[in-house]
Formats: C-alpha cells, structure tokens, sequence
C-alpha cells in the first residue's frame, strides 16, 4: 500500500525505515486525515525503529554530495477552495501528429490560457468548430469565437481580421436572446445550418453562417413545441436531435419522464411472428405468472435489471389486456423472443418524434420510434436504442423500428366553408387499396360508425355485390375510394331519429383518423382526402 510523504523541497529524497508489518509513521501533515490519505504524528506509544526523514545528500551517507534544495514543493494558497468557472474555456498546449508533439497535458501558467464568456447567460453546454470558427452555445445565448485570429475595429466601428497568436481570439455574440438551455443533445448540424432547441423559450431553432437565427418551431408548430419543450415533465436529456443524411432532414425526439415500472415475470416464451408471413400478424400472447391490473395497452416491455433504475433489452409493447386475472395475459408487439420465466418491467413512455424538412420549411411528419442518439453516415441514418444501434430505410418492414411494427396513421381536418355548419355524408381518398378510418369525429360532438373498412375485391356474385354496398367500407369508382358516413351518436333529449338512422355528422368541420396496418409490407400512399357536404338546416 502506498504511503503519501509531504516533502518540503524538490530535488530532496525521502528515506524511510521500518521493522514491522504495518507503514511507517512520522510527525508528518496534520492537515491530512487519516481516512484521505494522512498518518498520525509519533507519539511515545509509537515503535521508535520505525522512522522516515527528507534527505538532501545522494543515497543519504555520510559528507556525500548534497544537492540543491531548489524551490519549495508546496505554496500556501490564499483561496484553496474549487472553483467551477462553468462559463470559461481553458486549453492546453498542441498535439502534432506529425512532429510528434504531444502538449495536451500542458496547461501553461505563463499564458493567458482562459477565455469567458458572460456568466449572466449560464453556463456553456456546447462546442462547435466551423471553419476558423468556434460556436459557443450556452444556456441563453449563442456566441461565435475566432479561431488563431483576432479583431481589430475601425473608427467606423467596422471589424478587421488579424493574424494573432491567441488561440481564442474575441469572442461575439449572435443577435437574439436564444440559447441551446440544458440539451446539447438536441444539436444537429448539416452543411451550413445547425440546428437546436430552447426549452426555456419552448422553440426549435436554426442557426446559419450569416449568423441569423430562425425559430423553426414557428412554421405551424408553435403552440406544439411551446407545451413539449417547457413542460416540466420532460426528463433531462430527453431532448434529442439529429440530422437524416437520407431524408435530408432533422429529427427530433422529446422524450418524458418515464412513469413508475411494473415489474413482473413471465410464464410461457413468447416468439415474435415472422415478417414472411404478413396474414399472421405479429401480436403474439405473453402470459405472466401472476395475476395483474396495473399493466395497460401501450407499456413498453423491457428486461428487468438488477437495479431497476437502468433500462434492459427492449422487448416490444403491450397491444392490448386479454385477462388480468391470474396468470393474466396480454396481446404484445414484440420484436425479440421473451424467454419463459423472464423477470421483466413495463414502463409508461411518453414521446414526440418529429422531422422537420428544410425544402418545403415545414414539420412533415411524426414518428412511432423513440431514439437515444442519432446520427448519419454517408447517407445512411442510424439511431440507438437499449445500447443497439438500428439502421434505418434498410430491407425491415415499414414502419418497423427496434423490432416493434407500428401501424401508420394521418389525421386530417376538413372545414370547407368555415362558417356554415354542415353534414359531412361521405369521406374520399386518393390513394392505396388498404387505409380504413380510425374514427370520425365532428366539432358538434358527433361521431361516426367505426372503422370504416378498407376497400376488398371485386365481388363476382349478386349476393355478394348486394353484401358489399350495405357494408361499412370503402368503394372504389374511377379509381377513387369513398364511404358513406354512418352516425353513431347518443340519443339526446327530443331526437326520434338518431345514431345508425342517420347519415353523416354534423359541425362546422370534422376530424378523420386514416390508418394502415403495415403488416402487410407494401408501400401505400395517401394523395388526397375529401368529403361531399350539405348546408345543415340547423
């Protein structure tokens, strides 16, 4: 075991002796505690043969030759105490592959090695080297820091740029009270525009070469990005962002605090269905040795750890309750076999993913996939998940992410005629063989008969011809789909004909919910939606 000697000067030597098992004692630092590292001063109960002294004489003989004492190896300081300077960059000296210079480690106290920024606008989170460049992001503003250069200013208040040998040259800030808060993770970078969020002012940011920031969040998406970003549910860290080299777009994901987990074992071995086979689905039963109330439809599955606290493999996510008694059992999307009697956790996750898309200056799409690092290589993007990494647009079913198929889903409002409350009858599309509506829901509270099925084959008898017009599902004339919309709301006070009786819903618009079940592994578009209305007679 080591022991920690204070000596008093360089270039002086320590000699120590001792005749026992245990470590030499000496009347050494009485600032030191024991439990850090220091040893108690001698005292009479000490053995006196145990002994260590500071020798300045080579190998300690006698009338040998004795070295300079040189300076004093400790200076008392004024201030002892750590100071974390969390608004400043420090930088040592330079690596050279080349030459073989290696000065990382060299922190020169004879050179102003420092640089602040101001420290009323928090701390830094973020470096970014651009060119000749240094982007600082800190929690409320966004500073740019010359690189081996410096600015001179003219007496018109114009810059000029000199050859310099500081490191970091002046420091200037970017117009805007904006900063990158507390989720550097949120930063993304592409060509000349970087990207990054503001949770203290809830916006989504970009940031060009002209030194311009543009709130992005504001193309259609303030008050959405305004509730997610500054709620105070959402987990530190939970705000990641990256940059789609394939779709030349950025992701974003906002992720919450994840809920209080179940924790449970199962029974039987549950084995995901195979993609080949899409008339099989890929929900598959998962019992549990217990009975259970507190799982419901949309927990996400996960290998119990020991802790706790650390999330395990990903197994999948409950689809739906089939019995909670004892052994209770649930339909589950999983993407990787449960062994049998595996202890497992279900957790409540609540997530946005979302895209934002440079060409068209708009928030193009949300997706079911819930990310903890994302990056692009060439133009492939990849993203991490339970300490995997997941290539993405490869030969997986769509919309299938860590395993897990996701069904696809458009909402869409229609409201011709802002002002005239009306009777939607119908609902049309353009677009592939196999959307059903979800739901239909009008401003007055009304609701439709759903789901209003997708489109099937062409019936080859009368009988069957007869069955499919009076069916709740799509038709399909000149290459266009359309349903007739059957109500299907509560009697109210004084109605004689309600619900299945009446067609359509009335209100001054209404909502509707397209899904499609991507089991089966073909690429359907969705061109255009529309619904044929009549003025309401109030």
């Amino acid at each position: 075991m080591p022991a920690l000697i204070e000596v008093k000067y360089f270039n002086t030597f320590v000699l120590k002796k001792t005749i026992s098992s245990n470590l030499p004692v000496w009347n050494g630092s009485f600032g030191i505690p024991a439990n850090k590292g220091g040893y108690p001063a001698v005292t009479f109960a000490t053995n006196v043969n145990n002994w260590a002294i500071e020798e300045s004489r080579i190998r300690g003989g006698y009338n040998n030759t004795s070295v300079s004492f040189g300076a004093k190896a400790y200076l008392v300081e004024e201030e002892p105490n750590a100071v974390i300077r969390s608004n400043t960059l420090i930088y040592s000296g330079i690596f050279n592959s080349r030459t073989g210079v290696n000065n990382t480690n060299v922190f020169s106290v004879g050179v102003d090695i420092t640089k602040s920024v101001d420290p009323a606008n928090g701390s830094i989170q973020k470096l970014y080297a651009e060119d000749t460049n240094l982007i600082i992001f800190q929690e409320d503003k966004v500073n740019r820091a010359l690189i081996d250069k410096d600015a001179i200013y003219s007496a018109e208040g114009s810059a000029l740029t000199t050859s310099s040998r500081l490191v970091i040259g002046q420091i200037i800030a970017y117009q805007g009270k904006y900063g990158i808060a507390k989720d550097p993770l949120s930063f993304a970078a592409y060509g000349y525009r970087k990207y990054f969020t503001d949770r203290k002012r809830g916006c989504v940011l970009q940031l060009s070469t002209n030194g311009q920031i543009i709130e992005i969040s504001g193309y259609g998406m303030h008050d959405f990005f305004r509730d997610q970003l500054t709620d105070s549910s959402t987990s530190t860290n939970g705000i990641v962002g990256g940059w789609d080299n394939h779709t030349k777009n950025y992701i974003l994901s906002i992720r919450k605090n994840r809920s209080t987990g179940f924790v449970a074992q199962s029974g039987n071995a549950a084995t995901p269905q195979t993609y080949n086979q899409p008339s099989d689905g890929v929900d598959v039963t998962l019992t549990l040795n217990a009975a259970n109330t507190n799982i419901t439809a949309g927990m996400y599955i996960y290998k119990y750890t020991t802790s706790g606290q650390i999330v395990g493999q990903l197994y999948g996510r409950v689809e739906s309750v089939i019995s909670s008694g004892n052994p209770s059992s649930f339909k589950c999307n999983i993407g990787t076999q449960i062994p049998g009697n595996e202890v497992l956790i279900f957790y409540n996750e609540s997530f946005k993913t979302v895209s934002f898309d440079e060409s068209v200056k708009g928030w193009t799409s949300l997706f079911t996939f819930q990310p903890k690092l994302m990056f692009s290589l060439t133009s492939t993007f990849f993203s991490t998940n339970s300490g995997k990494i997941y290539s993405h647009y490869g030969s997986s079913p769509y919309a299938n992410f860590y395993g897990i198929e996701n069904d696809s889903d458009v909402t869409v409002v229609l409201n011709a005629q802002p002002s005239t409350v009306k009777v939607f009858k119908t609902i049309n599309y353009e677009g592939g063989n196999d959307w059903i509506v979800d739901s239909v829901v009008a401003s007055s509270g009304d609701i439709a008969l759903t789901p209003i099925a997708k489109y099937g084959n062409v019936p080859n008898s009368l009988s069957l011809l007869e069955s499919e017009m009076f069916s709740n599902k799509f038709k399909r004339k000149e290459n266009k789909y359309f349903a007739n919309i059957i109500n299907n709301s509560s009697p109210t006070a004084g109605e004689i004909v309600f619900g299945n009786n009446m067609t359509g819903v009335k209100g001054f618009f209404s909502t509707f919910k397209f899904k499609l079940d991507n089991s089966i592994n073909q690429k359907r578009e969705l061109f255009a939606v529309s619904s044929d209305t009549v003025e309401s007679s109030y």
